[in-house]
């Protein structure tokens, strides 16, 4: 089977890799031995604070927050409660046919195989976002599922991503489509409400038009973002100090061969999504055909 078949074959996987327990200790704090009792910290704290009810309250579903949040209850919960209140804010994003976006085509993209240090490797390439076909909810919305269906498999949960948002091509006519409210909701999806750990966003090749739209995102960043957030203008060699070029696509001066595009993302993910994924995704308030 080849390489890509297996990779997407693992997308839809909830395999616990034993593999992955050292990393999930360094990456997540998670240790085997305490694990059951502070996922049973969480549980009742989210009993006893009675702010959010959530859809699930089994093991594999707290163990989300728990990993991205190194295993301290308090800072779980207030993910889960920012995450919870996307979820009631936006219910309209969720709102859709979940593999129906492929009109959203390139703007986004991603890196296989997933790097040890930098999680798996997203790319989001608004310039190439084409505004007469594709309304921005749409993009916004192919963003969500994306972060949805990521969330779902232990293996993200503990590797977490890394963003490059490619500001090539981007025009006046992309950024007239930008409000507050649209802002609040990409910089949600890039971490801030959703519990998948960011290793860190890289901006590339953008211009002075970022000067006009960046401040519409400043408001939304969390203080403790900021040292995450990376500004490498043209200079791939900077890129390349935070993410080994084996991993990158070669525009960005890598030799990573499998880049994924969104249409091909889509298209394998609805190939080999199971009973557990469609009942996830409709639970959540996605269409999803059978």
């Amino acid at each position: 089977m080849p390489f890509l078949d297996i990779a997407f074959q693992a997308e839809v996987s909830r395999w616990e890799d034993p593999e992955f327990e050292e990393i999930a200790r360094s990456h997540c704090g998670e240790d085997p031995e305490t694990r059951a009792e502070i996922i049973k910290e969480f549980r009742q704290m989210i009993y006893d604070r009675d702010v959010v009810h959530p859809h699930r309250m089994d093991d594999a579903y707290l163990l989300r927050f728990l990993r991205c949040r190194r295993f301290i209850p308090r800072l779980a919960h207030k993910l889960m409660v920012r995450y919870e209140q996307f979820k009631q804010n936006y219910a309209y994003l969720y709102d859709c046919n979940a593999f129906g976006l492929q009109k959203v085509k390139n703007v986004y993209g991603g890196t296989m195989p997933d790097s040890p240090e930098n999680g798996r490797i997203t790319l989001m390439r608004f310039g190439r976002w084409n505004t007469d076909a594709v309304p921005i909810v749409d993009v916004v919305r192919c963003a969500l599922l994306m972060d949805e269906i990521a969330v779902m498999q232990p293996r993200l949960q503990i590797l977490g991503v890394t963003i490059i948002v490619d500001l090539e091509g981007l025009s006046l006519r992309h950024v007239r489509q930008l409000t507050p409210t649209v802002a609040n909701q990409i910089v949600s999806l890039m971490g801030v409400s959703f519990p998948l750990p960011n290793h860190g966003l890289h901006i590339i090749n953008y211009n002075w038009i970022l000067n006009t739209c960046f401040y519409l995102f400043k408001q939304f960043i969390p203080r403790a973002a900021w040292e995450r957030l990376h500004f490498h203008g043209n200079d791939m060699s900077s890129l390349h100090k935070h993410i080994n070029p084996k991993y990158l696509p070669p525009e960005y001066g890598g030799t990573c061969r499998h880049v994924i595009t969104t249409e091909e993302w889509l298209r394998k993910i609805n190939m080999y999504k199971d009973d557990f994924m469609v009942n996830e995704l409709r639970a959540l308030g996605f269409t999803v055909e059978d």
